[in-house]
């Protein structure tokens, strides 16, 4: 049987990093998992009591408004403007998504299709890579480079636009970016805010992770860039900010014209978020708007663990400025095996499961993943079993 847009997708590495950990946790073993970035914060009660008092409303269970009800629009619009400065109208330059994947995928439905051409970097999450080419459009990957000077990747960028033809409609971008942990300031931002005015590209940016930075760097949002409202949309999730994965409740907001394209079509696609969801997300932004910053000191906390754990074996890791990942270059003495055999080793001598960097790209490969997700007891557990197996570590 011939099945049309997943042809051209690769075999899911993650998955075969999933099978092995199961494997082993049938065994009997303890593998502690930093591999998915899947949070295990707590939503806050707040959300969760508001939810249950909602779900009991017979009201509130016929369907939603698929753009987000109205409360909810200026809910956003009341953060971005308190967060960062930055006005957003509620009925014109905001729409609800599930989830930030969700949200970039259809976006690229409107935004991109076949003859197109979308500059993404690289290495990267993967739906960065693949909603493109699920809306059919050509994807050129442009290396990220090292993690310390993003003004390399701006100058492969300009060089990846004047050599692509037909000339990138759309740059996708994710700062601070996963899975580099990279991060720009606001001038960078703004230098490509006025390329893509000058040369009417538009910049979608993924801000997963707006409230996850540590050492006093604060995120810039692409939307206070002046002038960025003409080229850019920005999608901003609850699921890392507020630890609300499982809710699936993000925005899309910036540029009207691209707004309300997205609105357009997800009115065909959907009937919106569950309302109790909608409901409790609303009382979470407005009456937790400080449950960032909880989240935000547990991350730190669990870096600065792992950071100085892998180093006391001998495993030299750059402190992240952003995320709730630790993105580990492969120790000199074991770089042959490549990030998918490291990964696999990693899982079944030292029960410890990452996330291989191939998986993120053909950029990714010298590198594997942590995510955040386990205590400083388990980080300190797995610095132990780490310690045991890589014996190649001076």
């Amino acid at each position: 049987m011939d099945f049309r847009r997943i042809n051209d997708l690769p075999p899911y590495v993650f998955a075969q990093i999933d099978q092995l950990k199961l494997q082993a946790r049938r065994a009997g073993k303890d593998v502690i998992d930093m591999g998915f970035g899947n949070p295990d914060i707590p939503s806050p009660g707040l959300a969760v009591e508001k939810l249950i008092e909602s779900a009991r409303n017979p009201k509130n269970h016929r369907y939603s408004a698929s753009r987000g009800i109205p409360k909810l629009r200026q809910a956003i619009s009341s953060l971005y403007l308190r967060r960062f400065g930055v006005e957003i109208d509620p009925e014109t330059e905001v729409v609800t998504t599930m989830g930030a994947k969700e949200g970039l995928s259809h976006l690229m439905w409107v935004l991109s299709g076949p003859g197109d051409s979308v500059l993404v970097p690289s290495p990267s999450y993967p739906i960065h890579i693949y909603a493109p080419v699920f809306a059919g459009a050509d994807v050129r990957q442009v290396p990220l480079g090292p993690a310390a000077n993003p003004d390399v990747f701006f100058d492969s960028l300009m060089e990846a636009w004047e050599s692509t033809w037909p000339r990138p409609k759309v740059v996708v971008l994710s700062f601070p970016h996963n899975p580099t942990t990279i991060c720009v300031d606001i001038d960078w931002m703004t230098k490509l805010v006025n390329f893509a005015r000058e040369h009417d590209v538009i910049l979608v940016h993924d801000f997963a992770y707006a409230d996850i930075a540590f050492d006093g760097y604060s995120p810039p949002s692409i939307l206070q860039v002046p002038g960025a409202k003409e080229v850019s949309v920005e999608l901003y999730s609850l699921t890392k900010s507020f630890s609300m994965a499982g809710w699936r409740v993000a925005f899309t907001v910036g540029n009207t014209e691209v707004v309300q394209a997205l609105t357009k079509l997800k009115s065909y696609l959907d009937y919106g978020t569950f309302q109790p969801i909608q409901i409790a997300s609303i009382v979470t932004m407005n009456e937790a708007p400080d449950y960032p910053k909880l989240v935000n000191e547990t991350y730190q906390s669990r870096r600065d663990a792992l950071c100085d754990k892998l180093a006391s074996i001998g495993w030299e890791v750059a402190k992240p400025k952003g995320t709730m990942f630790v993105w580990a270059p492969i120790p000199d003495a074991y770089r042959d095996m490549g990030s998918l055999e490291f990964a696999k080793y990693l899982v079944s001598e030292a029960e410890v499961a990452t996330s291989p960097g191939i998986g993120f790209g053909p950029g990714g490969d010298g590198f594997v993943r942590f995510a955040l997700i386990e205590n400083e007891q388990r980080i300190g557990q797995a610095a132990r079993n780490l310690r045991k197996a890589l014996t190649r570590l001076s």
